[in-house]
């Protein structure tokens, strides 16, 4: 990605990581501009909070310290990838982050 890509999409990708409100204002805003560096932060999101949802019903269903180790690694990987969106960098977080990229391909 360019430099200039990057200080577009620098803004929303780092809003797509506040929250689940921040991440949907991040795709609507993204809709018309189609910048992949904030495409790219947003789908690492989107991967995040799916991880979110199965950690909450692994503490609920299956074994509550599982469920805080699990919820302890996304928050760390939450960290990451906020991190990178604030230093412009499309680092994909370690594991899964190829995952996301993968198999939420169709969000531009």
């Amino acid at each position: 990605m360019t430099e200039q890509t990057i200080k577009e999409g620098k803004t929303l990708a780092i809003v797509s990581y506040m929250t689940f409100v921040g991440l949907i204002i991040a795709i609507i805003m993204n809709l018309e501009k189609k910048n992949p560096f904030t495409s790219f932060h947003i789908r690492q999101m989107l991967g995040l909070i799916l991880m979110l949802l199965v950690s909450n019903v692994s503490e609920q269903y299956i074994n509550s310290w599982l469920g805080t180790v699990l919820w302890t690694i996304t928050f760390v990987s939450w960290l990451f990838g906020l991190y990178n969106a604030i230093q412009g960098s499309d680092k994909p977080i370690p594991v899964v982050g190829e995952y996301f990229q993968e198999w939420f391909r169709n969000i531009n």
